[in-house]
């Protein structure tokens, strides 16, 4: 099986098994949450007691997901998969707290749901300091927590999120010289979903931010 990164804008068709399996997971999940099932309910909330953590490190959420899909792919880095299946996975379990209806919503690149935040024709500094924080990130478990925080935002505004393309995404920017791509499409994403009269000032744009960012991957 032949890994090829996602191009900005493709979703599901071409989403390898980490983000597959991902949106398989979260589908049962949030079908059990909105259902008020006792067990989804609590599977949630220990998901969520992991986010921004090592899945490693807490042993609440061994045993929560069905990873055999990753174990039987052919040329699949284990342990990078792992880590951006369990945190796409636990930053879904937060932003789907107290919702009542689902936040995974297939097609919703992280740029355009964080332009959402914002008004027509304005940008919000703000959020945006957030989103190029979460872009210049050093290593994954403080990008969780950067993630993190976009997320509650998300959640407060009820804007959802593509969590299968987004544990795909963090599967990628964990290889050498793949981050980049990841932060451009974040930006791309962003800028897409920009209103025609909106000022077009690079100093704005979270693609120039995350192209000119050293890479530490």
């Amino acid at each position: 099986m032949t890994l090829i990164p996602p191009q900005s804008g493709e979703h599901s068709a071409s989403l390898t098994v980490v983000g597959a399996t991902a949106g398989t997971e979260i589908a049962r999940l949030q079908r059990g949450y909105l259902a008020d099932r006792s067990d989804a309910t609590a599977t949630l909330a220990r998901l969520r007691r992991g986010a921004g953590r090592d899945a490693r490190a807490v042993p609440d959420l061994w045993g929560l997901l069905d990873l055999a899909p990753l174990y039987e792919a052919k040329k699949l880095h284990q342990e990078r998969a792992e880590d951006a299946l369990y945190t796409a996975l636990t930053l879904w379990s937060v932003h789907q707290q107290s919702q009542r209806s689902a936040m995974h919503r297939r097609g919703q690149q992280l740029g355009a749901a964080v332009r959402g935040l914002m008004k027509p024709a304005e940008i919000d500094q703000a959020v945006l300091k957030r989103f190029t924080r979460a872009g210049t990130a050093p290593s994954l478990p403080l990008l969780a927590v950067r993630l993190r925080e976009l997320v509650t935002l998300l959640r407060r505004e009820e804007i959802g999120l593509d969590y299968a393309l987004l544990a795909d995404q963090l599967y990628w920017w964990q290889f050498p010289g793949r981050a980049d791509q990841v932060r451009r499409a974040w930006g791309r994403s962003f800028d897409a979903h920009r209103r025609s009269d909106e000022p077009d000032d690079p100093s704005e744009a979270p693609d120039d931010t995350f192209a000119t960012t050293v890479r530490h991957d």
